[in-house]
């Protein structure tokens, strides 16, 4: 071969090399860690982080690795938002209203009792300035969040005995977290926040008497309808659960703008998803409950929900009054509240009676 000839083959050669994708190593393979606050591999919600790590994964064509770590492999499932703040790992996954103790704030965006639904608090955070609200509050512990899951309305929980006044509250022992749990508190009741995999043994040893989790479908998982027969309606205290992903602010930025845009979007994707998958496992665990396992599903009585309703309003009143950020979290959730608040009324609701007839 000609020496000139030659060397074109190898010019030709080396733009075609260029013009191809290198191998995901060579463009910058990152292995990032997730802690969650859910059991391994668990319905819903621990499928969930293994789901949303797969989407990013497979979204940036390997280039973000995400490994899973449960409740209580790498950390305790309530360690979680420390580990991650502190760069000890580099993900999140869990309800912001675990963190309650940084900050108040946290509650409003899981939930809040008689507060937002699913479809409300997802258009607070994306169109009515709650991603901002949140940002700057997640941004003083070193965290960049995101919604990524939303179970619906979960219910009050399992009961080993029927709540027919509020007196049966006074000295109950129950699980239940955020916000919903010190109403039950002003209320006479003890309550307690477990993580998941802590809820059946204590219900099991007597240590608590009642149990809120989620809903039907991760109830059931739990197997709750062994311990308590009586379970309850209306969800007052989580009318629409946002679940979150928080990354560790330095990861975060460290991202490129695509990586971030990703990221964005998996979680987008994982939070209608997720939303999807309750609606569509409820009514069948809710129907098994009931016809095989014999739980009694009752509503709690009137002067009950009113009472429920009446001190949940002080409860969110007070947690304003804690810091002005607080205060500035609260006002814009229910200033947005009070306007979707009506378009929910004869929108949704009009039609649900409707339909029913």
């Amino acid at each position: 071969m000609k020496r000139r000839s030659f060397l074109a083959g190898a010019g030709l050669a080396g733009l075609a090399a260029a013009a191809m994708p290198a191998p995901a190593i060579a463009q910058g393979k990152r292995q990032l860690k997730m802690v969650t606050t859910w059991p391994k591999n668990y319905p819903g919600l621990g499928m969930s982080a293994e789901r949303l790590a797969t989407r990013i994964g497979e979204m940036t064509d390997g280039q973000l690795d995400i490994k899973v770590f449960a409740a209580n492999e790498l950390v305790p499932a309530l360690e979680s938002f420390d580990t991650v703040s502190s760069g000890a790992a580099d993900i999140y996954h869990g309800a912001e209203y675990y963190w309650q103790g940084k900050s108040k704030a946290y509650n409003f965006f899981t939930a809040v009792p008689f507060g937002m639904t699913a479809a409300e608090i997802n258009a607070w955070i994306y169109h009515g300035g709650g991603q901002e609200l949140w940002d700057e509050l997640a941004k003083g512990f070193n965290i960049k969040p995101f919604m990524a899951a939303n179970t619906g309305v979960q219910l009050p929980g399992w009961y080993r005995k029927e709540i027919n006044s509020l007196d049966d509250l006074k000295g109950l022992s129950i699980r239940m977290p955020g916000l919903g749990g010190e109403v039950m508190r002003r209320l006479g009741a003890a309550a307690v926040t477990l993580a998941g995999p802590d809820i059946f043994p204590s219900l099991q040893n007597g240590t608590i008497d009642a149990a809120e989790w989620v809903g039907p479908w991760n109830d059931m998982a739990f197997g709750f309808y062994r311990l308590a027969k009586y379970y309850y309606w209306p969800g007052f205290h989580e009318p629409g659960s946002s679940l979150a992903a928080g990354f560790n602010l330095g990861v975060w930025e460290s991202l490129t703008k695509q990586q971030q845009a990703v990221v964005r979007a998996a979680c987008a994707a994982e939070n209608d998803y997720t939303l999807a998958e309750y609606n569509a496992h409820n009514g069948d665990a809710l129907k098994t409950l009931v016809e095989k396992h014999g739980v009694m599903i009752r509503r709690f009585p009137d002067d009950v929900v009113a009472a429920l309703k009446k001190t949940s309003k002080e409860v969110l009143d007070d947690a304003a009054k804690e810091d002005a950020y607080t205060a500035k979290v609260y006002e814009s959730f229910r200033s947005f509240l009070d306007t979707t608040s009506e378009w929910t009324r004869i929108g949704d609701e009009g039609f649900v009676q409707a339909r029913r007839g």
